[in-house]
């Protein structure tokens, strides 16, 4: 139906409400109407249904505020039956032709008044394109959610792995479309627009995906075999995925537009992948850095000395022990942990571990022992006690 025979036509004379109608009356109206022309109510009357469609429209236009008055101003400045001139005009008839308006050809103007095509305005009025056919709305693709398993260094550097995804895509035997011969028609309910209106009572309304059409729109009249007239079957696809550097064990990544494709148009959906990450035999992680324990002997940690440390990928780093240095002791290797947000790094955390020999003879017992003579009045314990004392 084209835009010049939606402005022609009285939605105030369908819904059966005069043109002063407030919002609650039109409402109840359209209810009334609605039950009575219902197609369920009606099987196999397609008058009914026409009638329905037409209710169904008029409630569309007069249940909204926006687009009553825009279109009780299209009525008002073109009339019921074709173009009215307006007082400066000369009284004289116009064979005007309301196509030549709204089409897409050239502009028509009379007295100044109107420059090229007012068929988008209107158009975006009625939810419908200049050729008169009702404009189902895109729809867009689900979200997928499948998970991930990255070694340690996958996780830290990052890594592009293989996703086998199963999801709802178009049906190819139909092109989607849910008929099998390709026609579906338009869900008279919905009148195209996948979704219906429901009271919330305050003055306004909610809207719901249509139960006939389930939000799609189109109804198929000859079902199709695969699936079932629904438009989608189950697709299965393999995807090349990068995953970020510096991930973490149970990180929920969002990746847009990689899930299911839409319909009509629709954008595809997000794709949602949970990172399952493996422990490391050396390295662990706190944050954006990574952590290292680091065995040393009684005497580099006495005496000082320099300490080779592994990093994870990477040439080893040399730290100074200092002389003195008490078991569990924590030093940091800058730049050497995960990669952050930004692309910088954190730390290395490197805690040390003083080792303890199990077996000692020979000159290294003789050395203790005499290290034992001469420290033998030394007690590092007696703090303790009279710490413990204080209670």
């Amino acid at each position: 139906m084209s835009t010049k025979d939606f402005i022609e036509k009285d939605y105030y004379k369908v819904l059966g409400v005069p043109k002063d109608a407030t919002e609650a009356e039109i409402k109840k109206a359209y209810r009334k109407l609605a039950r009575e022309f219902h197609p369920d109510a009606n099987k196999g009357n397609t008058k009914a249904e026409e009638r329905f469609k037409e209710i169904s429209e008029a409630n569309d236009v007069l249940g909204d505020p926006k687009k009553r008055k825009e279109y009780d101003e299209a009525r008002a400045l073109f009339g019921s039956g074709g173009f009215r001139p307006g007082p400066g005009a000369g009284g004289g008839s116009f064979n005007f032709d309301l196509g030549d308006l709204f089409g897409g050809g050239a502009s028509t103007q009379t007295g100044g008044g109107f420059g090229g095509g007012l068929g988008d305005v209107f158009g975006g009025l009625f939810n419908r394109g200049g050729t008169g056919a009702t404009r189902t709305q895109p729809r867009r693709g689900q979200d997928i959610d499948t998970e991930v398993t990255l070694s340690f260094t996958e996780a830290i550097e990052g890594a592009t792995v293989p996703l086998r995804m199963s999801s709802q895509a178009p049906c190819k035997a139909c092109s989607g479309t849910g008929d099998k011969n390709g026609t579906p028609r338009v869900c008279p309910t919905c009148v195209g627009t996948g979704q219906v209106a429901r009271g919330s009572g305050g003055g306004f309304s909610l809207t719901d995906p249509c139960p006939d059409c389930k939000g799609r729109g189109l109804i198929a009249e000859h079902p199709c075999l695969e699936c079932n007239g629904s438009g989608r079957a189950k697709s299965s696809r393999t995807m090349q995925v990068r995953i970020p550097a510096g991930v973490t064990d149970g990180q929920r990544i969002r990746l847009r537009g990689k899930g299911a494709p839409g319909e009509r148009g629709g954008p595809a959906g997000d794709l949602y992948v949970v990172v399952h990450v493996g422990a490391h035999p050396v390295f662990g992680r706190k944050g954006d850095n990574l952590t290292v324990t680091v065995p040393v002997t009684f005497a580099e940690a006495a005496l000082g000395g320099e300490v080779r440390v592994p990093t994870l990928g990477g040439p080893a780093v040399t730290l100074k022990l200092p002389p003195g240095t008490p078991n569990g002791r924590t030093m940091r290797a800058r730049g050497k942990g995960a990669v952050r947000k930004d692309g910088t790094r954190g730390d290395l955390l490197v805690t040390v571990e003083v080792s303890v020999p199990k077996d000692v003879s020979g000159k290294a017992r003789d050395a203790l022992e005499a290290y034992r003579e001469a420290t033998g009045g030394e007690d590092p314990r007696a703090e303790l006690f009279e710490a413990a004392k204080g209670d």
